[in-house]
């Protein structure tokens, strides 16, 4: 491969990856606010059923991948508690996108380092340089000033919207702690190939008992709106393609590459969402998102020099 066509294959993926993770929040956005589709457990096991399916179709027909076993029994529990975790996260930004705007949405997530260098200083004990730690000042400020800010506040999506960052940050340092020997090592694709059954397996069960009415509303709404099922269908396979094309802009990139690449991903997703929702916003809350973004480039910097 030249070094031109590399280039133009990596701006693919880059373009992929983009479309993917901002049309899926867009996409569940509009279902769940807009739509009258408000069954948030049963979106995300949607997405984890297309996950599963899609992951066996890229390792073993598409060889995207070379499959990895699972060797033992402590391995698989390691693996269910880890998806439990995933599941946890992606419900509780999927109820968010219910109560708050997109842009709101972004700004909090944004927040996911504070909490990963929280539950690493003390899951792992793993110390970082001072400097680092006083990057996540304007981070976590940011979010304090934005959610002042916010006209479209509302305090149980704040909380749900909290709770899923802490959750992906949470997951992130289990995971480095559960799969940390080298021959329990997986990759994303991988991990997605096993998490997403037994995310199924958690969701079908909490799905029925919390949302009862979700078979017939959606039913309703599929006799409503003749597109009801390709909505679904698209949204549950950008959800898919969000993470395969993470792992292959990951592999095909460097790290800081991919946090440079993800700060401006938030933004773009900000500006994005406010033209097509026309959610307001105000001064105050757009300079406590760039406050957070600004502490999160400073953190990723820090972390890098005093590694």
């Amino acid at each position: 491969m030249t070094s031109k066509t590399q280039a133009l294959f990596i701006l693919s993926l880059i373009a992929l990856w983009y479309a993917s993770n901002i049309g899926v929040l867009l996409l569940n956005k509009f279902l769940l606010s807009n739509y009258g589709f408000r069954f948030p457990i049963f979106l995300t096991m949607c997405h984890m059923s297309a996950c599963a399916v899609l992951s066996y179709i890229s390792i073993v027909f598409l060889k995207i991948v070379p499959l990895q076993r699972i060797k033992s029994r402590s391995q698989f529990l390691r693996i269910a508690t880890l998806s439990t975790v995933f599941c946890g996260s992606v419900v509780g930004g999927n109820i968010s996108l219910r109560y708050l705007p997109v842009s709101f949405n972004q700004a909090v997530g944004a927040t996911t380092p504070f909490f990963t260098a929280l539950f690493a200083y003390f899951m792992t004990l793993k110390r970082e340089a001072w400097v680092t730690y006083g990057a996540l000042v304007p981070v976590v400020a940011g979010v304090v000033i934005a959610s002042g800010g916010e006209p479209s506040f509302h305090l149980y999506g704040f909380i749900m919207c909290i709770s899923a960052t802490a959750a992906r940050a949470f997951k992130s340092v289990l995971q480095g702690i559960l799969l940390s020997s080298e021959g329990e090592k997986l990759n994303s694709v991988n991990l997605l190939l096993y998490m997403s059954p037994i995310a199924v397996v958690v969701l079908l069960p909490a799905a029925l008992v919390m949302e009862p009415d979700v078979l017939d509303i959606t039913l309703t709404l599929a006799l409503k709106h003749r597109f009801m099922w390709l909505l679904l269908l698209v949204n549950s396979t950008m959800a898919y393609s969000a993470n395969l094309t993470n792992f292959l802009v990951t592999k095909h990139t460097s790290a800081l590459t991919l946090q440079v690449l993800g700060n401006a991903k938030g933004a773009v997703a900000v500006v994005i969402s406010i033209l097509l929702f026309q959610n307001p916003v105000t001064f105050v809350g757009i300079a406590g998102y760039s406050m957070t973004v600004m502490g999160v480039v400073a953190y990723g910097e820090a972390k890098r020099r005093y590694k």
